[in-house]
């Protein structure tokens, strides 16, 4: 999920857990004092934002390496085990802040929202396919439920909806609880269109007689019925873009919104065009893809890739034979310059592999691997 949908999230989670404020017929001998009375309610909404975006920090890896981000995105920042320890340094953080105009703050006010905050992200993180190590340090396996395509303007929306209405009636939480019952809803409509794209797969594969070693659906934009469903028989992937709750196909021109743009690829079930893809390619150079494969230089690619297939295999100019692998998971239809393809350079048998990723350029040498 987006950064920004993670912190509106965020932001409903801390209107919602917002302590009320004092009655005001309280008299000055009962009120509370500054460091024991409730929080204002904008600082845990900043509070709860603060924290779900917080996750996000592992963009720094960027800077150390292009590996050491694709390795550590989604890591050790999105563990559940350490999720009271980020949520203990973000409200002694918080409470710092607010000391600043309400001296005397203790941390504990906030640890509840931040640890909140955190939670909802990981949890915005979860509903994707991308895959998030919640298990982290202790293992390196990606989550994923694979319901909702990473950016969606329908749940950034009504995360908004829930934030202008919790504005407009700001001594109610029932907003806040609103959006996130919706959010929650709209979520499950993304697993059944999920269960019905899977479903969908498994039909096809039945009625050509492909047998099923993996099945599984990619969520796409535009609607929770567009998905990529895929099957895997053991060396081939077989995929189809389809809507699981189209009837006809939708026509778009280039002067349509995008979301009919984006969404007219996805032909009914019935009506879905099948592509077949060697996970090694047919050429010659099968062996050495398998090869390419193998290699620990390209262990981060096995672990990382949920549909691994051949881009390209080929000899350079050098004489070095090169191939590299992309991941369906990211095969968009309408996209030209797809994401995550990487690939090794060398001599088969031979040491001295050089890994590279392919760019809208052309090949470019990742360097520190």
């Amino acid at each position: 999920m987006d950064t920004l949908t993670h912190a509106l999230s965020g932001a409903i989670v801390g209107r919602l857990l917002a302590a009320r404020r004092p009655a005001a017929s309280l008299t000055a001998a009962a009120t509370p004092s500054a460091s024991a009375a409730p929080l204002p309610v904008w600082q845990t909404v900043a509070a709860g934002a603060a924290a779900a975006a917080f996750p996000d920090l592992d963009f720094v890896l960027g800077y150390v390496s292009e590996l050491a981000y694709l390795r550590g995105h989604r890591g050790v920042t999105h563990s559940l085990v350490l999720l009271p320890l980020w949520g203990l340094l973000l409200a002694w953080l918080f409470a710092h802040l607010a000391r600043r105009s309400r001296p005397g703050t203790d941390w504990r006010g906030f640890y509840t929202v931040a640890c909140a905050g955190i939670l909802i992200h990981i949890g915005g993180d979860l509903i994707t396919q991308f895959g998030t190590m919640i298990l982290a340090p202790f293992s390196d396996r990606r989550f994923g439920w694979g319901t909702t395509f990473i950016i969606d303007l329908v749940l950034t929306g009504v995360l908004v909806a829930g934030l202008v209405a919790s504005a407009l009636w700001r001594t109610s939480r029932i907003p806040a609880a609103t959006a996130l019952a919706l959010v929650v809803a709209w979520i499950g409509v993304g697993a059944l269109g999920r269960g019905e794209a899977i479903a969908a797969a498994r039909s096809w594969a039945a009625a050509n007689k492909v047998p099923v070693v993996e099945v599984d659906a990619a969520p796409r934009p535009a609607s929770p019925f567009n998905w990529t469903a895929i099957v895997f028989d053991g060396e081939h992937y077989h995929y189809a873009h389809l809507n699981t709750r189209r009837s006809e196909i939708l026509a778009a021109d280039p002067d349509d919104n995008f979301i009919r743009r984006f969404s007219a690829p996805y032909r009914p079930v019935a009506l879905a065009q099948w592509e077949t893809r060697p996970r090694f390619g047919n050429a010659d150079l099968q062996g050495f893809a398998r090869e390419v494969w193998g290699k620990e230089d390209f262990a981060f690619y096995r672990w990382f890739a949920m549909f691994p297939v051949l881009d390209h295999a080929q000899q350079d100019a050098s004489g070095s034979l090169c191939a590299a692998f992309r991941d369906l998971r990211f095969e968009i239809p309408g996209r030209v310059d797809l994401p995550f393809i990487y690939g090794l350079c060398g001599t088969p048998g031979a040491d001295g592999w050089r890994l590279y990723k392919v760019v809208a350029e052309g090949r470019r040498w990742v360097i520190g691997h």
